[in-house]
């Protein structure tokens, strides 16, 4: 059963802006009924940094989120253009939100963050062999950074403190990833 049951009919791109565009298709759902499906087609890929140092500590963004109308914690992360490969974008967002120059990048999963309505992909890392230097946010970005343990980042996942998806989704696999010795922080 992993066929496409949907058949599209017709499609129309209804708005667009440098960053997505959202299309309506009017289509026949899997139960042979016509329907309107509208996606959202995001132009880059969404990028989350998990820098840990050797004590297991993390760094964490604290930002207000204008969708969902909340301040949110977050690991860093940003907007990868698609003719630039991803470990590039990671490495200019982790230096861009909190300073941190990172030796070494390990990709630790890709992830659909809502694919009943967005085709957008996130590529999550961890960064290790830190070093620090001054952040450069955007002009738009009002940024608080907090320095956690690992543990503390986990809590605040398990508790509901952190909401981001690609935030909670990294947190767990790296705590995972460490309790099977699954992971070198060298």
């Amino acid at each position: 059963m992993e066929e496409n049951p949907w058949i599209t009919n017709s499609s129309e791109m209804v708005y667009e802006s440098p960053w997505i565009k959202i299309t309506k298709h009017d289509v026949l759902n899997p139960a042979n009924k016509t329907a309107t499906y509208s996606v959202v087609h995001f132009k880059g890929l969404a990028i989350g940094i998990l820098a840990l140092d050797n004590e297991l500590n993390t760094w964490l963004v604290g930002q207000w989120r204008y969708p969902v109308n909340e301040y949110s914690w977050e690991i860093p992360e940003g907007g990868g253009a698609l003719d630039v490969e991803p470990v590039e974008s990671a490495k200019r967002e982790l230096k861009e939100e909190t300073g941190i120059i990172a030796k070494n990048y390990t990709e630790i999963m890709r992830m659909h963050l809502s694919n009943s309505a967005t085709d957008e992909l996130a590529i999550i890392y961890i960064a290790t062999g830190l070093s620090f230097e001054n952040a450069e946010p955007e002009e738009s970005e009002v940024l608080q950074l907090k320095k956690i343990p690992l543990n503390e980042a986990y809590q605040w996942v398990m508790e509901g403190k952190i909401t981001d998806a690609i935030t909670v989704a990294a947190v767990l696999k790296t705590k995972i990833l460490l309790e099977k010795g699954l992971l070198n922080l060298k």
